[in-house]
This record gives structure tokens, sequence and C-alpha cells, in this order.
């Protein structure tokens, strides 16, 4: 009767063990990715920092509180969690960057193919990032 009880514990300590590592590392290229954002205008910042910090709570605590208290991300991810919300300046810098970065690959001839998957993935980017409440 308590066979499969141990089963269920066993499974979760398992993925417990796997899983902080996955998270750590998703938190790490996100949060390398949103990094990237903020020099290039090719990737938004917002979202990659978000998702760092969700993966850090995940997978490792320590970073995670290092994350909402810096002094460049801490409010972005402050505002995330207390309110589910995007800060109407980060919005702003996140269109003006993703359009920018449209802009400067159709000036740069980029053969249209590159141009019509950029397009689709900012406007992804864009669609989410604009139906999150404003703080």
């Amino acid at each position: 009767m308590n066979e499969p009880r141990r089963k269920v514990t066993r499974i979760r300590r398992f993925l417990g063990s796997v899983g902080k590592p996955f998270w750590f590392a998703l938190g790490a290229i996100a949060l390398a990715l949103g990094a990237i954002g903020a020099v290039l205008p090719v990737l938004p910042t917002t979202p990659f920092v978000i998702l760092a910090a969700f993966a850090f709570a995940r997978g490792s605590p320590r970073v995670a509180r290092y994350l909402e208290q810096h002094r460049v991300f801490g409010a972005m991810i402050r505002d995330w969690r207390n309110h589910g919300a995007i800060a109407v300046r980060y919005k702003a810098i996140a269109m003006v960057m993703m359009a920018a970065a449209l802009l400067l690959s159709i000036v740069m001839g980029l053969s249209g193919r590159v141009i019509v998957v950029q397009a689709v993935v900012i406007s992804v980017a864009a669609a989410f990032i604009l139906t999150r409440p404003s703080v």
C-alpha cells in the first residue's frame, strides 16, 4: 500500500536533484541573453531577466536574491514578482530597441527570409511585453 508513495517520493527526489542544475543553467542562459539585449537592440532585456529570476528562484535562491537586489535588474524583477507587471519605461525601451533592430536589418539589406523571421520573433516578444500590466 505504501509502494506508490515511495515511488512518488523517489521520483520527486530524483527530479529535485536534476532540477536545480537545470533551473540554474536556464537562469544563466536567460540572464546572458538579457545582458546581451541590454547592449544590442536585437534582443529585449526584460523578458529574459524575468525568466532568469524565475529560473534562479528554483535553481539558486542566492543568485535570485542577488538579482532582486541588483541596481539595474532589481526593479524589473520586483515589479514582476509583486505586481505581475512591467514598468512603462521598460516597455517603451523594449519597443524602441526592437523596432531599431528590425529597421537596422532592413537597412543592412538582410535577406527577406531573415527579416520575416526576425519580424515574427519581435512581434511575439512585443505582444508579450505589451499585454503585461503596467506599473
